[in-house]
C-alpha cells in the first residue's frame, strides 16, 4: 500500500511538473505570436477598408464603438468626407456572420468583404463574391434589402437562404445603427427545422424567425 501512494504521489508530482512546464511553454509562444498576429489582422482591416470603399488613398479616422458595431470615419488625401466603414456581425446558418461594409455619405453601398464567418463551404460561403453585383450602389434606406423570397430587392444564395438573411440583415443594421441612428434589430435568428432539413441551409422545409430588440441611438460620428 505504501508503495502504491508513494508511486501515485510520484506520478501526481510528474504530472504537475510537466503541466507546469507545458503551460510555460504556451506562454512563451503566445507572447511571441500574439503581436504578429495583431499586426496582421491590423494589416488585414486596413486593406479590408480600403476595398470597401474602393480607394488607396484614404485617411482613416480612429474607430468608434457604437453598440456591437465599430465604425471607421473614411476621407479622402484632402480631407473631404468619403464614407464610413462599419463592421457589422450577424448569426448565420453555421454562426456568426461578420461583414466590413462601406457606405458614402448618402448611405450608398461603396463595397463589402466577409471578415468571419462559419457557414457551409460552396453554399453560404458564397456570400463573398455572390452579393458584389447585388448590393454595390444600394441604399439600404431606400430599397428593400431582404431576399426576394420574402418580398425584397436581392436574390439569395442558391441554397443558402439563412445566410443570406443574416448577411443582409447585417448590413441593414449597420445603416440603420450607423448612418441613420435608428433602432436595429437583432442578429439572432431562431430557426425551428425538422429532421427532414436540419443539415440544409436553405430554410424552405424550415422555419426562421428573427427577433428585435431596441438599441438607443448613438452619437453622430464626425
Amino acid at each position: 500500500m505504501e508503495k502504491l501512494k508513494s508511486s501515485l504521489t510520484n506520478m501526481l508530482v510528474v504530472l504537475t511538473v510537466i503541466a507546469i512546464i507545458a503551460a510555460g511553454v504556451l506562454a512563451a509562444v503566445n507572447a511571441v505570436t500574439a503581436p504578429q498576429i495583431e499586426k496582421i489582422n491590423a494589416e488585414n482591416l486596413a486593406a479590408g477598408i480600403k476595398a470597401v470603399m474602393g480607394s488607396d488613398d484614404i485617411k482613416v479616422a480612429e474607430p468608434k464603438e457604437i453598440d456591437a458595431f465599430t465604425a471607421y470615419s473614411i476621407a479622402d488625401a484632402n480631407g473631404a468626407q468619403l464614407g464610413t466603414a462599419v463592421v457589422t456581425t450577424s448569426n448565420g446558418f453555421g454562426g456568426p456572420l461578420k461583414v466590413l461594409v462601406g457606405f458614402d455619405t448618402e448611405g450608398n453601398i461603396l463595397g463589402y468583404t466577409v471578415l468571419e464567418h462559419a457557414e457551409t463551404p460552396g453554399l453560404g460561403a458564397k456570400a463573398g463574391e455572390w452579393f458584389q453585383d447585388k448590393i454595390i450602389g444600394k441604399n439600404p434606406g431606400t430599397c428593400n434589402f431582404t431576399v426576394s423570397k420574402d418580398g425584397g430587392d436581392i436574390d439569395a444564395i442558391t441554397a443558402s437562404t439563412i445566410t443570406s438573411r443574416a448577411f443582409l440583415l447585417a448590413i441593414q443594421n449597420a445603416y440603420n445603427k450607423v448612418i441613420s441612428g435608428t433602432d436595429v434589430e437583432s442578429g439572432a435568428t431562431q430557426q425551428t427545422k425538422s429532421d427532414k432539413c436540419v443539415k440544409a441551409e436553405d430554410d424552405s422545409c424550415c422555419d426562421s424567425t428573427v427577433t428585435a430588440s431596441d438599441i438607443e441611438t448613438p452619437e453622430p460620428i464626425e
